[in-house]
């Protein structure tokens, strides 16, 4: 919105002439999102613990229940103030903020949803799954569908490989939806199933954003693209602007969620943030980087699926517990000792994906 507003002006001021510069605006949405945060958490943390004295804020399937006093459905704090720092620093002429936007409500209300329901008990653990997933995946084709409407270019259903710049595999246009609601409504649910540990999510969170805010903007130029030998796509270098504002964000919330937590971030935050870096990765036509940069969600999500599958053919779990941070907490790991060695592997494995753009 400020970009429409005061750009005009350069005319007569020639400071406004900054809007125009994606890299400043990200700046800027990154700092807004944080500053809001820090000012409204304190106030919002105390609504919540008052509402939900006494209610049920953890699902019985998990572990911690001793933390069941805190307030959980801290995701309406980071999506609050993403929406807010990004309405604002955004171009609003880009259909690309606006397809993001609304994948981030559908699926942040999906988790408000669960949240609510677990909260009141109205079901017990929250929506079902099969309801949840039928939700998800509905909300992920359309997504998919747009998005593949709006790249006008004719490698719009076109995979590309990491550390190959010749390797494409085409795809019609059913079997492209179909893996890109894959790949969202995956990494929707892999960041829900990492968030278990006071802290633990947000970090892994921000450097996969803010590894795609680079790789957005990137990808929205002739120049850098060509060089690199990757696809481009008209218009993405604004998304590099929302990628800020969910670091911004997700930092601010972490203010409060750091150990011990005084706020859970809950399934409204997790869920929305998941597939907000799905949907990033679609546009842009990096998906199989996010497998490299988000690995850690990755082996979270698979720690769960090997456990269930294991447990269902032999009796036997693989795991002492799953997602993974918990067997690691079953053998007595301190929940600080996790939370900092994910941080690290994190970082490490977004030092790689982005090196792909080069090592092609």
């Amino acid at each position: 919105m400020l970009y429409h507003l005061l750009f005009p002006l350069t005319d007569y001021l020639s400071v406004f002439n900054v809007f125009q510069y994606i890299t400043v605006r990200a700046g800027g949405a990154l700092l807004l999102a944080f500053c809001l945060s820090l000012l409204l958490g304190p106030c919002m943390i105390k609504r919540f613990r008052a509402w939900q004295h006494g209610r049920h804020t953890i699902k019985d399937v998990l572990p911690h229940q001793s933390k069941a006093g805190t307030p959980t459905m801290g995701g309406a704090l980071v999506l609050g103030t993403f929406f807010a720092s990004s309405l604002l620093l955004t171009r609003w002429d880009n259909i690309y903020v606006w397809l993001l936007l609304g994948l981030v409500a559908v699926f942040g209300a999906i988790g408000l949803a669960d949240d609510w329901f677990t909260i009141t008990k109205k079901w017990r653990n929250g929506v079902p799954g099969r309801v949840r997933l039928l939700l998800q995946s509905t909300a992920a084709a359309g997504f998919v569908l747009a998005a593949t409407h709006l790249n006008t270019a004719a490698t719009a259903t076109a995979l590309y490989l990491p550390f190959f710049k010749d390797v494409v595999i085409t795809l019609s246009l059913v079997g492209f939806v179909v893996f890109g609601v894959l790949v969202l409504v995956g990494s929707a649910n892999a960041v829900n199933l990492t968030d278990g540990l006071d802290g633990l999510v947000s970090i892994p969170s921000v450097i996969v954003a803010a590894s795609f805010a680079v790789l957005a903007y990137i990808a929205g130029r002739v120049d850098y693209t060509t060089y690199l030998h990757i696809t481009h796509v008209a218009g993405a270098g604004e998304i590099a602007v929302l990628c800020a504002a969910m670091v911004g964000a997700v930092l601010g919330f972490l203010w409060f969620n750091a150990p011990p937590a005084r706020i859970f971030l809950g399934d409204t935050g997790s869920l929305a943030i998941g597939a907000f870096l799905g949907g990033v990765a679609v546009v842009i036509k990096q998906e199989f980087v996010l497998f490299i940069i988000g690995g850690l969600f990755v082996v979270e999500t698979l720690s769960v699926i090997i456990q269930v599958a294991s447990f269902k053919l032999t009796g036997k779990r693989v795991f002492k517990m799953a997602p993974l941070h918990h067997h690691f907490e079953q053998l007595g790991w301190p929940e600080s000792t996790i939370v900092v060695r994910f941080w690290i592997i994190s970082l490490m494995l977004a030092l790689v994906g982005l090196a792909t753009l080069k090592l092609r």
